[in-house]
């Protein structure tokens, strides 16, 4: 549901739905504090050079609403008819070894707590650099790590979100599915800690 939605509609399309005025140049005032001149700018994500609020579709319907994003994602789907499908892992009907799914699922508890921990410990760093890194003027060349949080930080809370809230299922398909990205944000935090991340911005 989440990819269907930003791939369909962009924050600027979702802003100007719910009536908020977009100049051609794709200015708007922004809605999250009292904005006097427009310093909020929308495109496929938004991002506000007022109050640093920014993200993309998804973020800016759950803020904008107050809602969740599975919530604002469910929103966004109804209001602009966005058709998905909710995969879920077959049900074979197959008798589990006692013994041998108890392992399954103490290897799978141990999984899932190694990524969160990845997927915390990147979205602390993402935060840092996302207020470290932002632009203080709509001229100011954005920074490789400035871009780096805004592109990921809606992603690994997802993923997070996901973690903490969804049923086992959701929980299992999402690590099957997203555990080389996860892995791959592990070796980010290492770069980080030993200093090259610099290094390996412009790849990023």
């Amino acid at each position: 549901m989440y990819e269907a939605v930003k791939d369909t509609v962009s924050a600027r399309q979702a802003a100007e739905y719910y009536g908020i005025r977009v100049t051609k140049k794709g200015m708007a005032c922004c809605p999250f504090h009292r904005d006097r001149h427009p310093s909020m700018k929308l495109d496929q994500r938004f991002h506000c050079f007022g109050c640093q609020a920014d993200g993309d579709v998804i973020d800016f319907a759950a803020r904008y609403f107050g809602l969740s994003a599975r919530e604002a994602a469910g929103k966004l789907a109804k209001d602009f008819g966005i058709r998905y499908e909710e995969g879920r892992p077959p049900d074979r009907g197959k008798r589990k070894n006692p013994v041998k799914a108890a392992s399954l699922e103490q290897n799978y508890a141990e999984l899932e707590r190694n990524c969160f921990s990845v997927l915390s410990q990147y979205r602390e760093q993402l935060s840092f650099w996302k207020e470290r890194f932002a632009p203080k003027t709509p001229d100011e060349e954005w920074s490789c790590r400035f871009c780096e949080a805004l592109d990921r930080l809606p992603r690994v809370e997802y993923l997070m979100d996901v973690l903490l809230h969804s049923p086992m299922e959701e929980r299992v398909e999402l690590l099957l599915s997203a555990g080389k990205e996860i892995a791959g944000y592990a070796g980010r935090l290492q770069e980080s800690e030993a200093g090259t991340v610099g290094s390996s911005e412009n790849a990023s």
